[in-house]
């Protein structure tokens, strides 16, 4: 994880001041879980989840609130400052801030949209078949979030058809057992020296 964390820390800026490095995939595919451990390697580095920005009416018509609340501030380099949404409650609270950090991560279905692709300094896929994806999420949330997951997949699905992510991934990761693996994703030339592989335990190599 160190050596990926060290790479992004070597991209040039892509909005303002800021790498903004997007981490996309099906919803339950593990990207909240790797962003953390990523974040923890860039030491700290700030974390910006989707789920924040979306809410129950607009699952992905969100992009406008984005744009406008973190987007346009960091590209100032100024500190953003974001209404989180409360899926319980279904109102947004009050402001957050997101300062503009030398690597900003954002996490979650639909950071390699279209509209965010050009402030992104690179994209990365969690590389999990989608139905695996979902069946995970399903079991992480219980029967008490069925009537949700109900409405959802058709959702994603329909998001994924229209604007996919995937095609356009710097990067794609993979989880086995022992640890992560990143490898060149579909716009990545590919070659021996792409590889970027994490494992837990003493003999991690990033």
């Amino acid at each position: 994880m160190h050596r990926l964390a060290s790479a992004l820390r070597a991209l040039p800026p892509s909005c303002g001041p800021v790498r903004l490095v997007g981490v996309d995939g099906h919803a339950g595919s593990g990207k909240t879980t790797f962003t953390g451990r990523l974040a923890a390697a860039l030491g700290g580095a700030p974390v910006l989840h989707l789920d924040d920005i979306a809410s129950h009416d607009e699952l992905f018509a969100w992009t406008g609130r984005l744009l406008t609340q973190v987007i346009e501030p960091l590209g100032r380099g100024e500190t953003a400052h974001y209404t989180p949404y409360d899926w319980r409650t279904r109102g947004f609270g009050p402001p957050r801030p997101l300062p503009p950090a030398p690597v900003v991560l954002v996490e979650g279905v639909g950071a390699g949209r279209r509209a965010l692709r050009p402030f992104l300094a690179r994209l990365l896929w969690m590389e999990v078949p989608r139905e695996e994806s979902w069946t995970r999420g399903r079991l992480r949330d219980g029967a008490e979030q069925r009537e949700f997951w109900d409405g959802w997949v058709g959702a994603e699905r329909a998001h994924f058809d229209g604007d996919p992510s995937r095609p356009y991934s710097d990067l794609l990761v993979t989880q086995s057992q022992k640890g992560y693996k990143v490898l060149p994703g579909p716009v990545t030339t590919i070659g021996p020296d792409h590889t970027v592989t994490h494992r837990e335990g003493p003999s991690a190599m990033c």
